[in-house]
């Protein structure tokens, strides 16, 4: 069909179609009609220039289902890639505890992605926090999203400003601005609030 309206011949017939095809005429014409009925193919109507009738076959409701299936599967694809991801983000918690983890635990895990709606990204990184910490417990990993949810932290790179922001101290107002890098501390403790 796209054959044929490449060569200007928007609407062939039966005859057309078996002549490059290995069927007949009765099989191209039953075929057509299920294409019809299935809403993949359409007969419009459109009047040319002079006001002449004319018919056309029109493949737009078979390429809006394509489109739509092939959507709704890239939709599937990305909601089975998340769940991959978090649940590599379940071992990787189990992994860092040394056992596995109580359903209390899972939860407080979910909840952290469905209803805090951290990334599974922004999960890691206060995961690592708290191994380099070396406090790791799901007390201390909560209170550091907390405070980055409270000062909008949701990317990598604002993880990193926040954290580099704890490892270094400002001069006191009235001296001149500079930051002055202290002593090198390996990690924050999230617990004890600083401003």
């Amino acid at each position: 069909m796209m054959a044929f309206n490449a060569e200007g011949n928007n609407f062939p017939t039966p005859a057309d179609f078996a002549k490059r095809m290995n069927l007949s005429e009765n099989e191209v014409s039953m075929t057509l009609q299920r294409l019809m009925q299935k809403g993949f193919l359409q007969i419009k109507q459109s009047e040319d220039t002079q006001g002449v009738l004319y018919e056309t076959f029109t493949l737009q409701h078979l390429w809006i289902r394509l489109t739509d299936k092939m959507s709704s599967v890239t939709d599937e694809r990305e909601a089975e890639g998340q769940k991959n991801e978090e649940g590599e983000l379940f071992k990787l918690f189990e992994q860092e505890f040394g056992r596995f983890l109580s359903p209390m635990e899972s939860e407080s895990i979910s909840m952290w992605l469905d209803d805090d709606g951290h990334s599974v990204d922004i999960i890691q990184a206060a995961l690592k926090e708290a191994v380099l910490a070396q406090k790791v417990s799901l007390r201390y990993i909560d209170r550091i999203l907390f405070e980055w949810k409270k000062k909008n932290v949701k990317t990598l790179a604002d993880v990193e400003r926040q954290t580099k922001k704890f490892r270094t101290v400002g001069i006191r107002p009235g001296q001149q601005e500079k930051t002055v890098q202290v002593k090198r501390v390996p990690f924050y403790n999230w617990l004890e609030e600083r401003d």
